[in-house]
C-alpha cells in the first residue's frame, strides 16, 4: 500500500492555516480593540505584547499558501482566481498594520494617532476579507472543466459578508483574552468588561452560521444530519456550548490564562466543524484534494523539504513564546 502523499499535504496545510489563524488571529484581534483604548500608555502595551513574536505569526500563511501552490496547484489556481479581489484586500490590510506597527513606535507623539488608524484599519481590513473569503470558499466555487467559469464578483455574497463581520468577533475576542492573559491592572479589568459581550456574540454568530450553511447546502446538511454521523458529529456542538458556558465562567471570576485558552478552544471546535463540512473537497464542492493534487514526484520532492523545515519553524515559535512569556507592563519596551 503507497503512502497517500494528497492526505499528508492535506494535513500539513489545515495545520498551518490553524497555526495562522490562531497566532496571527489575536494580534489582528488587538489591533481591532484599540478603539475601546484611549490611553497611549495602554496602547503602548497592547502592541508590546506581541511585539516579539507577531512577524513570526505570519510564517504560516506563507506556508499554507506555498503549500498549496506546490501540493495542490489546480486548487491554487481555482481559488485565487475566484477570491482574488478580496485576497488582494486582506493583503493590503496586513501590509498597512505591519507598516503601521513599526512606525507608531518611532513617530512624534503628535503624528502617533495617524499610525493608530492605519494599524486598526490594516487588521480590520485584513480580518473582515479573510472572512469574506472563507465565506465564499464555504459557498462553492464553479468549475467547469478544471477551470474556474464564475466571475470577479461571485464571492460577494451575504453568507460571505456575514462570515467577515463573525471573523472579526472572533479575532477580537482572541485578542482580549490574550490582553487578559498578558497584562495586569486597569488593562486587563478594561478586557475582562469587553471579553464577555464579544463572547456572546461569537455565539450568536456560530449559532447562525451552523444553521445558514447546511439550510443553504443540502450536501452539508446530509453530512452533519445523517446517520451514522449524526451521532458521531454531535460531541461538535456540544462541546462549543460547554466551552462558552466555561469561557463566560472563567470571566467572571477574573481569570488571567483560561480565557484566551478556551477561546484558542472554540476557534479550534469552529474549525473542526469546517473539516467536517468541507472533508475531502478542497475547491468545494466538488473537487476533492486527490484530484487537485500534484504529480506524487512533485509532493514527494517538496515534502522532503518540508519534513526539514517544519520542526525549525515550530522550535523557534516555541521558544519565542517561551522567552517572552508572563506579563507586559508600563515599563516594557518594543525598539
Amino acid at each position: 500500500m503507497g503512502i497517500d502523499l494528497a492526505l499528508i499535504w492535506a494535513v500539513i496545510i489545515i495545520f498551518g492555516v490553524m497555526m495562522y489563524v490562531v497566532m496571527d488571529g489575536f494580534d489582528l484581534g488587538i489591533g481591532m480593540l484599540f478603539p475601546f483604548v484611549k490611553d497611549a500608555r495602554d496602547r503602548d502595551v497592547m502592541m508590546n505584547t506581541v511585539a516579539p513574536v507577531w512577524d513570526g505569526n505570519e510564517t504560516w500563511l506563507i506556508l499554507g499558501g506555498a503549500a498549496l501552490f506546490g501540493a495542490f496547484p489546480l486548487a491554487y489556481a481555482v481559488v485565487l482566481e475566484a477570491l482574488y479581489l478580496p485576497l488582494i484586500l486582506m493583503l493590503m490590510g496586513l501590509i498597512f498594520r505591519g507598516v503601521a506597527f513599526e512606525f507608531r513606535f518611532k513617530a512624534k507623539p503628535a503624528k502617533r494617532h495617524l499610525w493608530d488608524k492605519a494599524f486598526i484599519w490594516g487588521s480590520l481590513v485584513a480580518t473582515y476579507f479573510q472572512g469574506v473569503a472563507l465565506g465564499a470558499f464555504i459557498e462553492g466555487i464553479k468549475v467547469v472543466e478544471r477551470k474556474y467559469a464564475g466571475g470577479a464578483l461571485d464571492w460577494l455574497t451575504p453568507f460571505s459578508l456575514f462570515c467577515g463581520l463573525g471573523l472579526v468577533v472572533a479575532y477580537s475576542l482572541l485578542g482580549c483574552t490574550w490582553l487578559v492573559m498578558k497584562t495586569e491592572g486597569p488593562l486587563q479589568r478594561r478586557m475582562h468588561d469587553v471579553a464577555r459581550p464579544l463572547a456572546l456574540v461569537l455565539l450568536v454568530v456560530i449559532a447562525v452560521v451552523s444553521l445558514w450553511t447546511p439550510l443553504a447546502h443540502p450536501q452539508i446538511a446530509d453530512r452533519w444530519f445523517s446517520m451514522p454521523n449524526l451521532m458521531w458529529f454531535m460531541p461538535v456542538p456540544v462541546l462549543v456550548l460547554v466551552t462558552f458556558y466555561g469561557l463566560l465562567r472563567a470571566v467572571a471570576r477574573n481569570a488571567h490564562y483560561t480565557p484566551f485558552l478556551l477561546t484558542l478552544s472554540l476557534i479550534f471546535l469552529g474549525y473542526s466543524g469546517l473539516g467536517i463540512s468541507l472533508w475531502p473537497n478542497i475547491v468545494p464542492p466538488s473537487i476533492s484534494i486527490w484530484e487537485a493534487a500534484a504529480p506524487p514526484q512533485s509532493q514527494g520532492f517538496m515534502l522532503v523539504g518540508t519534513l526539514f523545515i517544519l520542526p525549525i519553524i515550530l522550535g523557534y515559535t516555541f521558544w519565542s513564546y517561551y522567552v517572552f512569556r508572563g506579563k507586559v507592563t508600563h515599563e516594557d519596551g518594543y525598539h
